[in-house]
């Protein structure tokens, strides 16, 4: 198709060079219709040219834009995956001190602030048809001797090494915690009066026979235990105190003994 444009071009270009037509009444209109053709091919290729321009920077500006808008993707991304890892830290954090919150510095056992929450739980538990739970108080048999003896530092190691004797005795979801000063508290889920009773002197055998490293030497503890079985619909509370006159009346009768809750038989 160029071809045979180019050659008509040529073609009219030799006639209106050819002398012999020179006057010719068709001669001038040729020449002004060849002028005014190749001003308007100037025409379209100046607007081709200038469309061809205009759609380059129309590409170039919208692969700028793209460009910017992954950058921009990229950057979003970040900030994404930053606060993810922070949400995540926060969490973290979170979980820790209320892990924290709920251990005792010393011993690791869970503390009184665990205890509580977790025999509201178990209440709970009762009140929506559950097994009823035991409860036992031990207290360390004359530790305040190892204290003036010993002294306080040495006392704190002995009341490490009978948390660890405790709660490695301990199964399942049974709960191990540190009362304060020389108390510890066990809390038996779904468990009978006369199980807890087992149990307790089970620890309490175990323990006269766990040799406690001390200035150089081995000591030998005993625990005293109360022991008491919730009582559906009281609070847990109560449960706690009778646990607890249990304990006063073991210590009252020689110590290194379980005592029971007598209200909890009857």
């Amino acid at each position: 198709m160029k071809s045979d444009e180019d050659e008509l071009d040529a073609r009219i270009q030799r006639l209106l060079a050819d002398p012999q037509y020179q006057g010719h009444p068709l001669r001038e209109a040729l020449d002004g219709l060849w002028q005014r053709s190749h001003q308007q091919m100037a025409r379209i290729e100046r607007i081709t040219y200038i469309s061809d321009a205009y759609q380059a920077m129309a590409r170039e500006r919208e692969l700028s834009i793209n460009e910017r808008f992954e950058r921009q993707l990229k950057r979003i991304g970040k900030v994404a995956r930053i606060s993810d890892r922070y949400q995540e830290m926060m969490r973290d954090l979170n979980e820790a001190l209320r892990e924290a919150s709920h251990r005792d510095p010393l011993t690791g056992l869970y503390n009184r602030r665990m205890v509580m929450e977790r025999l509201r739980e178990e209440t709970a538990m009762v009140a929506a048809g559950g097994s009823a739970y035991a409860i036992a108080m031990i207290d360390v048999d004359h530790f305040k001797s190892v204290n003036d003896r010993y002294g306080h530092e040495a006392g704190d190691r002995v009341l490490v090494e009978i948390a660890q004797a405790l709660a490695a005795r301990l199964k399942g979801d049974e709960l191990c915690a540190r009362w304060g000063g020389e108390e510890f508290v066990l809390i038996l889920p779904a468990t009978t009066l006369e199980d807890a009773r087992t149990l307790a002197e089970n620890l309490r055998s175990h323990l006269r026979t766990v040799p406690l490293p001390i200035a150089d030497q081995s000591l030998w503890l005993t625990i005293s235990v109360g022991v008491a079985h919730y009582e559906p619909g009281e609070n847990f509370s109560a449960a706690i105190d009778r646990a607890d006159r249990a304990l006063y009346r073991a210590k009252q009768l020689g110590r290194d003994r379980v005592e029971i809750d007598d209200g909890a038989l009857g």
